[in-house]
């Protein structure tokens, strides 16, 4: 065949699957849920339950053993902090208890008769916590605010008992502490947990969304072909078999252009979220990503026999896909099997490329080895995509010859 020609066709078969693809996505209410409600709505959604950032206020019972000036300041000076609110006081444990229980509270302080005793010995004297670990959102905010709380009382007490001494306390004056803290925390200066999780949040979800999507194509594909002996009329199998791979990944990365731009940058414009980075780096980061999800998509296209086959197959690794992007868990802690299992997955390469690019401000040398293995994933995946076409092709066939044989003995 003339070079020129092929070429020709290559590029018409191209136009043909784009142009079928996207006739398809516009017409097909179940794909536009996918392809467009979900990741307009997911990353509001997602970011408005956790729009507070951090928890403030939290009730707390006291069991007061000591009863003397000490222990109230204590008391007095835990409530003083954003973090715990005292509910109660408690006669006992098991009153204590029976509020937690109740749900009215989620912490409680048990100070211990000899506390008073204990310090003013020059002593260390105890006081037990106790929280309830629903929400480790909770805990982590009641670990800060009683490490702060615990630095700032043994600072006076010390101060107290270096004046009782007759000496001058280095508290005094100007005098700076002998050794100075100051927290900084780089990339989520609120310390929150949507800055923390949404940004990795959002390149998930353009992942699922998308494989939603291409799964409820192919499922509604199949159906159509088993309907039809073999035949699926919104599918163009003239085209060559690289242009049909092609035509349709173009279609889904042009189509999902406009809602990366809405996740990666509108969205943490929209709830002030960190956004560090230079947009120019994170775009072109996320690009082999989109492609690479596109490929993957067609690569699992077989295993989608009907329309409602993504639902059972793709919502259900979700969480999966959570943990495995390193969001939840560090990926260094994983397990070899998981963490090989991670590096297949576009989005855990996506997530942590975004993160440091959009949080941290690197830039997209600085993230080379997540950039490089999402070049690498696209390639791979575009062969098996290829592969999976294949395949339903000649099932396609098949399915033709077998609607074919009985017209022709008749």
């Amino acid at each position: 065949m003339n070079p020129f020609r092929y070429i020709s066709r290559w590029f018409r078969g191209l136009a043909d699957v784009f142009a079928n693809e996207l006739h398809t996505i516009f017409h097909d209410p179940g794909v536009i849920l996918f392809f467009v409600v979900l990741p307009l709505a997911y990353p509001l959604v997602y970011t408005l339950i956790y729009n507070k950032e951090v928890v403030r206020e939290i009730p707390v019972a006291v069991i007061d053993n000591s009863r003397t000036a000490m222990s109230r300041e204590l008391v007095r000076n835990a409530s003083a902090s954003p973090t715990i609110q005292i509910y109660d006081y408690c006669a006992n444990m098991a009153e204590a208890k029976r509020l937690m229980a109740e749900r009215k509270v989620y912490g409680i302080m048990e100070i211990p008769s000899d506390y008073a005793r204990n310090i003013g010995n020059g002593e260390t004297s105890h006081v037990m916590f106790y929280s309830e670990m629903s929400l480790l959102l909770r805990y982590r905010a009641f670990m800060a605010a009683l490490t702060d709380l615990q630095i700032e009382m043994a600072s006076d007490i010390n101060d107290g008992r270096i004046r009782s001494l007759g000496a001058e306390s280095y508290l005094t004056g100007d005098s700076p502490l002998p050794i100075a803290s100051e927290s900084n925390f780089l990339g989520d200066t609120e310390q929150g947990f949507a800055s923390f999780v949404i940004p990795g949040i959002v390149v998930l979800i353009l992942q699922q969304s998308m494989l939603l999507g291409i799964g409820m194509i192919a499922g509604t594909s199949r159906e159509r072909r088993r309907r039809n002996g073999g035949i699926d009329p919104h599918q163009p199998d003239h085209a060559p078999l690289s242009a049909t791979v092609w035509g349709k990944t173009l279609c889904y990365f042009v189509f999902y252009i406009a809602f990366t731009i809405y996740n990666l940058h509108i969205v943490p414009m929209i709830f002030n979220l960190p956004h560090f980075g230079s947009p120019a780096d994170y775009f072109l980061f996320i690009v082999p990503m989109l492609l690479a999800v596109a490929f993957l998509g067609q690569t699992i296209a077989p295993i989608m026999r009907e329309r409602e086959s993504p639902f059972v197959l793709i919502v259900a690794t979700s969480v999966v896909f959570l943990f495995l992007s390193g969001l939840t868990w560090p990926r260094y802690a994983m397990s070899p099997l998981w963490h090989s299992i991670g590096n297949c997955i576009p989005a855990t390469w996506g997530v942590e490329g975004f993160v440091r690019i959009n949080t941290n401000s690197a830039t997209l040398g600085e993230n080379s080895t997540p950039y490089l293995w999402l070049w690498g994933l696209a390639a791979v995946y575009m062969c098996t995509a290829m592969v999976s076409t294949a395949y339903l092709r000649r099932l396609a066939r098949r399915q033709a010859a077998v609607a074919a044989a009985p017209s022709e003995e008749s």
